[in-house]
């Protein structure tokens, strides 16, 4: 089996094969990665009859390019990785007449090395740089779908459709998000537990020990976040110091970006916008306000830099709806809305979260009015395919912190950061929807008080599955 990676040196293209280090590295990191659910996804999209070109979507430093390396290893003979911001010279290859049997051979000269139908994973890496490439995807669709092809980039949301036809219908669709708490806990070798916890099919409590525990590696999760190389990095010595100066270091990237894939006006908002949100999500209304940006800040400013941001998956959109009824987006309020970061690891780092909070009883989850609580279900609720998040409000006497839709009904959920047992705002909204089941998530164990819900804050992502 074959691992090429190509990258350009004194003007040369020049091979580098995995030594025994770098396959250390990677049997470390792949005891980590196999535990990501979109593994299974992967494998089916490779053998499915309706396979068509991937596109895997999803923010940077998330593990993209990784796991569709190690599914690559794993599940074919070889792999072909191509790499258009490194290498941009690549995109020539793409432009005139599409000819996907052309293409590949410019490829596997290009390489030195055949690139075969079905055993060979062809890797398109940040391929939002060139929009050609992408609408090749179309043709090989159409007339080599004996060819398997994934391409992955972190910032096509923006990019996609800018200067040349998106192949729509003719790709298959992924995102790949930081690990879910899930994901988390078989990363941290504990998929027993994860398996006892996903097991869970009533509101029967659960052992005492293993609720402790789970509180326990929840706090863990709260820190040290969903971004596989902190994850990686705490899993090879424990040391917290190196897991925030990771997630900095990330944070970094994501401000370089800013400036780097948007016009110096659009970026100085970007910005704003970004650093805005950690203040925002720790104010006890946590409904974005633009007056907090900056005093004269308007909507009308600032609604591209929002979409900027929601659109490399860096942070998600929560909108306000007071009408239950289907679908909800048509009934959602596009000016009122809530903004949460993609990562709660990353909100902490922001904030500048201490490691005492661990260790200090359940401060964590009280910390800066319940803010990474929320944050929290957020990216759970998302990572769980729950595509769209909503909050309800009425008027001012009551908020359910997140609505959502599964199996054709609509489901409620209140959040709250430790075991409190008011119920003021499911209340009133039971009275005015009078729906068969109202729920909540607390630190308290599995619960069922009448038509009222406890899920644990561990177990959210079971939500609302349980009856």
């Amino acid at each position: 089996m074959h691992y090429f990676t190509f990258q350009q040196k004194d003007n040369r293209y020049y091979s580098r094969f995995s030594g025994k280090i770098i396959a250390l590295f990677h049997v470390f990191c792949y005891k980590i990665v196999m535990k990501r659910d979109i593994y299974k996804k992967l494998f089916e999209w490779k053998n499915s009859s309706l396979r068509k070109p991937l596109i895997l979507k999803g923010a940077r430093q998330v593990g993209k390019t990784f796991i569709l390396e190690e599914f690559g290893r794993r599940e074919y003979s070889n792999i072909a990785y191509f790499n258009f911001e490194e290498n941009p010279g690549l995109n020539d290859f793409f432009k005139g007449r599409i000819q996907p049997e052309k293409i590949i051979e410019k490829l596997s000269i290009y390489l030195e090395t055949r690139i075969y139908p079905e055993k060979t994973l062809i890797i398109f890496d940040e391929v939002q740089n060139s929009p050609e490439t992408i609408n090749s995807l179309k043709y090989f669709n159409e007339k080599a779908n004996e060819y398997h092809i994934a391409a992955a980039g972190s910032l096509l949301g923006i990019k996609i459709g800018q200067s040349a036809p998106f192949p729509v219908g003719k790709v298959n669709f992924m995102n790949l998000f930081p690990f879910s708490f899930r994901e988390y806990l078989s990363g941290m070798g504990k998929s027993q537990l994860r398996n006892y916890l996903e097991s869970k099919t009533t509101f029967d409590s659960i052992e005492k020990t293993f609720h402790k525990e789970l509180i326990d590696d929840l706090k863990m999760y709260y820190f040290i976040g969903g971004m596989p190389e902190a994850i990686v990095q705490y899993k090879k010595d424990g040391d917290l110091n190196k897991v925030r100066v990771i997630q900095d270091e990330i944070l970094t990237a994501y401000t370089i970006d800013f400036s780097k894939y948007s016009t110096k006006p659009e970026a100085i908002k970007i910005n704003n916008t970004w650093n805005a949100i950690p203040g925002q999500l720790a104010k006890e209304n946590k409904k974005f306000k633009f007056s907090e940006i900056s005093k004269n800040a308007r909507a009308r400013d600032y609604n591209e830099a929002i979409q900027w941001l929601v659109d490399t998956g860096l942070v998600y959109k929560s909108f306000n709806i007071k009408t239950l009824r289907f679908p909800l987006s048509g009934y959602r309020e596009d000016n009122i809305f809530k903004l949460f970061l993609l990562d709660i690891g990353l909100l902490g780092s922001l904030l500048n979260i201490s490691q005492r909070t661990i260790v200090e009883g359940n401060r964590l989850f009280s910390e800066y009015n319940g803010a990474f609580v929320e944050n929290y279900v957020a990216q759970e609720l998302i990572a769980n395919n729950h595509k769209e998040l909503y909050y309800w409000t009425s008027n001012t006497s009551a908020e359910v912190d997140f609505i959502i839709s599964y199996n054709e009904q609509i489901f409620p959920i209140e959040v709250k950061a430790g075991i409190s047992k008011k119920k003021k705002s499911l209340r009133i909204y039971g009275e005015k929807y009078h729906p068969p089941i109202l729920s909540r998530s607390t630190l308290m164990n599995f619960k069922k008080d009448n038509y009222i819900c406890n899920y644990p804050l561990y177990a959210v992502s079971l939500f609302p599955k349980i009856s």
